[in-house]
């Protein structure tokens, strides 16, 4: 069977903490597959808002989302916090690809060793909600993000 394999970049430009929350618990008691999307996701608008962008302002057009994927590793339990890095690459015309690195630090360990628990990629493309179309990426915002 093959698997997806992320090759995550070896530096972040930015880190987030998000606390897991009971509802992105499932039915085997830690957080699903779902939620680990879910949790992506606020790590890319926090990474955003850093520049005052969002999924709809982003230097003038809008994002949306071509695809994702994500190489789960370990589990990740309520009452933890998920350690989420952010970088881009792979700028084209009119996207980029988004890395996440998602790490944790066990409720039941003291000496701070982070242990991966997922990686991720979003292929985000520059889209004008308006005419319903894809756009150019402005340069503008490529260069904050390279």
């Amino acid at each position: 069977m093959a698997r997806i394999k992320i090759d995550l970049p070896d530096n972040f430009s930015f880190t987030t903490l998000i606390q897991v929350r009971i509802t992105d618990i499932n039915y085997g008691g830690h957080v699903g597959n779902d939620a680990i999307l879910s949790l992506i996701h606020e790590a890319r608008i926090q990474f955003l808002k850093q520049w005052d962008y969002s999924e709809l302002n982003f230097g003038g057009v809008g994002l949306i989302m071509a695809d994702a994927g994500i190489e789960f590793r370990h589990e990740l339990f309520y009452g933890e916090t998920a350690i989420i890095s952010v970088a881009c690459s792979g700028f084209s015309r009119v996207g980029f690809e988004v890395y996440y690195k998602l790490e944790k630090i066990p409720l039941t360990m003291t000496d701070e060793k982070r242990i991966m628990v997922a990686a991720a990629k979003t292929a985000m493309v520059c889209y004008d909600y308006s005419n319903k179309r894809i756009t150019a990426l402005p340069e503008e915002a490529r260069k904050k993000l390279s």
